[in-house]
């Protein structure tokens, strides 16, 4: 509003602005007029009200309102006059005031001046001071200000140049990542992922990026699947880099647990799928049509369609499939192992970071346990889809190569078990024990009936093998070259190579397959166990003689059975020149220089054996039931060879003891486990029959090709040797085999094969008495010499220095029995046993004939009795330079007999008690001739009731 004077501003001092100063002709006659106080006041007292109300009122109108309607001037007047003495009260009142003030109000007056020249000193200052502020503003603080505000613009500008091409890029980041996703490179993915959703975070108060923040979680959920995707292909194939990179994307994400779960998820559903898939193939290729309806049945459902023909090809593929998953799972392991020890190592120089060392040590451990829990778990499952496909087809049809080579998968399928986790596949060895029993009971049944064929056509020749053949040779036995100790068991084995040999997951980890069907050696290789042409070679021919000399050449078992089956009591340093000349006359055969006796025969039985153990070594658990079946194979081979030469009721009621306790034992526990004595007429009943009657086996029958009657062949002697020895060396193979069989027999079974070796297979070489005692009671005519010895007088009264012909007669007979001999061992070899019991039973017939002859005499004086003598003397020393067998046998037995006739009463009652070994004729005729004309016939009576006593339990 501008400066004021103070003059001006003296109004604004006033509280009434009306106020008006009295001038000085007022204030004169104020003072000259009298003056009382109390007057005054009594007039101001008198004012109205309403004139000192602060209200601003009309005063004129207002008086002019109160006049009254009438006016008087008088009245009026006198009321003007009131009126003025009123106001020159008040005016009065006021001077009076103003007088009294003065002092104080020129004094504010100064006051007031001063204050005026102040201001407007103050005023000069502040022109000044905004002059000069102005000069400032248009100097330096515009432009200065004006520069920064500038560069601040600036700064902003370029950080929203920033945002907007970091959303620009954000805007773009799905085209890379799909790239990145189509590379696989989840690692990438997810970091760059994750990055973006930190820079959205950063600019979501954008409106434009909130958007983009929801679109980059269902990326990252979309990379998630593709992950678990991509997690799922490691289950067939294995890849390092492909595994890596997934593990790294699953550790970015902090989702190493999650993905070891489900990836065990997808190892399970891998197996479940691969199964399914092979077989269904297999259904579908064999069905030959493309219906679908295959599809829609369960796994074991699916394997009931599996034909036998597609059977083992499926089996090899599901296998193979099967160990693709598994090895996958090795290596994920192996790829785990690896990253923990390389993690280890970098922890271990580096020791910051403790938490997030302790995080990784926990997933790791997790994972771990996890990969360890698995392993068990997969593999059960594994065992559970081929235990399925193995009991979905009936295997007892399957030829036997075809059988093993399931079993041989199963069993190399059992090992990759026992690698992958040490398990014992009980899962997989009890379906293939079902399966193999069940195969095994038909395949059993077929070989025993084509064994009993066989035996019923053998016409027992001798089957040419080399003298070195051993059963190793045969493809049969192969097997066992890989475990030669038969000391170590084949089970056990493996735990001593483990540290030299490479499992089979290191030896295909990087290529291959273990189940790769490949085509079977056999085909390519051939047995070479014949002899060619009878020889074997020249030089063998012609060092015959030597071989027999030096007995370097002769096989193991050969030299074993000449000592332990040596009969007789000859030590064995006894074995003199003697015995050797006794060899090459009896024990050679010049083109079959010691070559084991077997036929064709005991070759199948044999093979049988092979191929038995084959199935045994590969599935364990069956082992009982296999060496069970093999035990029948032996019974009924050595049953037959019993039925076809040795049985004879005639010699065997002699009571000669010719079969032992133990053979006769062995044979009827044959007749009655195995023998079906009862076959029907009906052929179609047989089977049914057979099987209620556990299995049984017709008796076989001796093929009529065989002649047993004829004089000239020794009665069949040739054959009986090659029947007698095939079985002998069938018995030392399983002799050979035993080691075998007892390590892979369950602890609780072992007695049955203890037995089995004890009471049947070592009662093989008893065989050897029975069937050659019938050889020898025909080969010499023992009635004829008994008529010779009826024709002689012993009776004489002198000493006789001749002996009697009979004896020649019985030499005749020995040497043409030799002769004989000699002419069967160049067709077959007879070894020395063979010919030394021949002989030995030749001589215990003879000698018991001359015991009989004597037993028939009449009449006997004292010179007969000499003369006995003197025959049986002749006898023994012409018969020792033909046989080597020492001592005679039963030499004592006549010898005893003829001295018996020179004891007296007494001492013929012990002898008699002594002496059972005679019959009741021979003791009787002792009594008789010899005490009969010493004795009275009470004596005679009680010797004869000692010797009845004798005889009763023998009734």
């Amino acid at each position: 509003k501008g400066l004021r004077s103070p003059q001006e501003s003296v109004n604004d001092l006033s509280p009434i602005e009306s106020f008006r100063i009295p001038t000085k002709e007022e204030l004169r006659e104020l003072h000259e007029e009298p003056t009382d106080p109390q007057a005054q006041q009594e007039i101001i007292n008198s004012i109205e009200e309403v004139y000192f109300s602060n209200d601003s009122f009309d005063i004129v109108k207002y008086e002019l309102e109160r006049l009254p309607p009438v006016l008087n001037l008088q009245e009026l007047e006198e009321y003007r006059d009131k009126l003025k003495q009123q106001q020159a009260a008040v005016s009065k009142k006021v001077a009076d005031l103003i007088l009294e003030k003065q002092p104080a109000y020129v004094e504010e007056l100064e006051r007031v001046t001063s204050l005026q020249t102040g201001l407007q000193l103050a005023a000069v200052i502040c022109t000044n001071g905004r002059r000069h502020l102005n000069i400032a503003k248009e100097g330096f603080t515009q432009t200065s200000l004006g520069l920064l505000a500038n560069q601040r613009k600036r700064q902003l500008l370029i950080g929203l140049l920033k945002s907007l091409r970091t959303i620009k890029t954000l805007q773009r980041t799905d085209v890379r990542l799909s790239e990145m996703l189509e590379e696989e490179d989840y690692p990438g993915a997810i970091q760059l992922c994750l990055e973006c959703q930190k820079a959205a975070s950063t600019f979501k108060h954008y409106s434009c990026i909130s958007e983009l923040n929801s679109k980059l979680q269902d990326t990252l959920e979309q990379i998630e699947e593709q992950l678990d995707v991509a997690l799922s292909k490691i289950c067939k194939n294995f890849d390092i880099n492909h595994y890596t990179k997934v593990q790294q994307a699953y550790r970015l994400l902090g989702k190493t647990q999650t993905a070891m779960d489900q990836l065990h998820m997808h190892f399970t559903q891998a197996i479940h799928n691969t199964v399914f898939q092979v077989v269904l193939g297999y259904v579908e290729l064999c069905a030959g049509n493309t219906d679908t309806k295959f599809q829609k049945l369960q796994y074991k459902d699916l394997c009931t369609h599996i034909t036998s023909d597609s059977y083992i090809p499926c089996l090899a593929d599901l296998c193979k499939a099967l160990w693709e998953v598994m090895l996958s799972y090795y290596r994920t392991m192996q790829w785990h192992e690896n990253h923990d020890q390389d993690e280890a190592a970098v922890v271990s120089s580096d020791g910051n970071n403790v938490i997030g060392t302790e995080e990784n040590s926990f997933d790791r451990n997790y994972v771990k346990k996890k990969l360890e829990h698995g392993l068990s778990r997969i593999w059960q499952d594994v065992q559970l889809k081929v235990k399925t496909y193995l009991l979905g087809t009936d295997l007892s049809s399957f030829k036997y190569d075809d059988f093993i080579f399931v079993l041989d998968i199963t069993s190399r399928l059992m090992q990759v078990g026992e690698e992958f986790c040490g398990s014992k596949s009980e899962v997989l060895q009890e379906s293939i024990r079902k399966q193999s029993v069940n195969y095994f009971k038909t395949y059993h049944r077929t070989r025993l009936e084509e064994l009993r064929m066989f035996l019923e056509n053998e016409t027992w020749e001798l089957c040419p093998v080399k003298s070195s053949f051993s059963i190793l040779q045969l493809h049969e036995f192969k097997f066992m070259e890989q475990s030669r100790s038969p000391s170590v068991s084949p089970s056990k084995q493996p735990a001593s190579a483990i540290s030299s040999t490479v499992t089979l997951f290191e030896q295909y980890c990087n290529g291959g397959n273990p189940f790769e069907i490949q085509a079977d050696s056999k085909d390519e290789e051939t047995e070479d166990v014949l002899a060619s042409n009878g020889y074997e070679s020249d030089e063998q021919e012609k060092s015959a003689y030597q071989e027999y000399d030096s007995d370097s050449d002769v096989p193991e078992e050969l030299k074993r059975d000449y000592v332990d089956e040596q009969t007789g009591d000859a030590p064995i340093k006894s074995v003199s020149r003697e015995t050797l000349r006794s060899r090459k006359r009896s024990d050679y055969n010049l083109n079959k220089v010691n070559a084991p006796i077997l036929t064709n025969t005991t070759l199948n039985v044999i093979r049988l054996v092979g191929k038995y153990m084959q199935m045994m070594n590969i599935l364990k658990p069956i082992a009982f039931d296999v060496i069970h079946f093999m035990s029948q194979l032996f019974d009924y081979y050595l049953y037959a060879v019993y039925t076809f030469f040795g049985r004879n009721d005639t010699f065997e009621s002699t009571g000669l003891g010719l079969s032992s306790s133990r053979l006769r034992t062995t044979l009827n526990r044959i007749q009655e486990s195995l023998i079906d004595l009862e076959v029907s007429a009906d052929p179609s009943g047989t089977l049914t029959a057979a099987e209620e009657r556990k299995e049984k086996v017709p008796s076989p029958h001796l093929s009529h090709l065989v002649v047993l009657t004829s004089g000239n062949s020794l009665y069949g002697l040739a054959e009986r040797v090659v029947a007698t020895e095939s079985l002998v060396f069938l018995a030392e193979q399983f002799e050979f085999l035993q080691p075998h069989l007892d390590a892979v027999m369950p602890a609780a079974k072992k007695p049955f094969l203890q037995q089995f070796y004890s009471q049947t297979v070592s009662t093989a070489s008893e065989l050897r008495k029975p069937v050659y005692w019938i050889v020898a009671a025909k080969a010499i005519d023992y009635e004829q010499m008994l008529l010779l010895m009826a024709n002689v007088k012993w009776d004489v009264k002198e000493i006789m220095s001749q002996h009697n012909v009979y004896v020649d007669a019985l030499l005749k007979e020995f040497e043409e029995f030799n002769r004989r001999l000699n002419d069967v061992s160049k067709r077959v070899r007879i070894p020395l046993p063979v010919s030394n019991i021949l002989w030995e039973h030749c001589i215990r017939l003879a000698n018991r004939t001359l015991v009989e002859g004597y037993a028939n005499v009449k009449k006997c004086s004292n010179e007969g009795r000499a003369l006995m003598q003197l025959d049986f003397q002749q006898f023994l020393m012409k018969l020792e330079k033909l046989t080597d067998i020492r001592p005679i046998p039963d030499k004592e037995f006549v010898e005893t007999y003829i001295k018996a006739y020179y004891l007296t009463e007494n001492d013929m009652e012990c002898w008699i008690k002594e002496h059972r070994e005679y019959s009741t004729k021979q003791l009787t005729n002792l009594v008789n001739i010899c005490l009969g004309t010493y004795i009275n016939k009470k004596a005679r009576q009680k010797l004869l009731a000692t010797i009845d006593d004798i005889d009763r339990p023998k009734r």
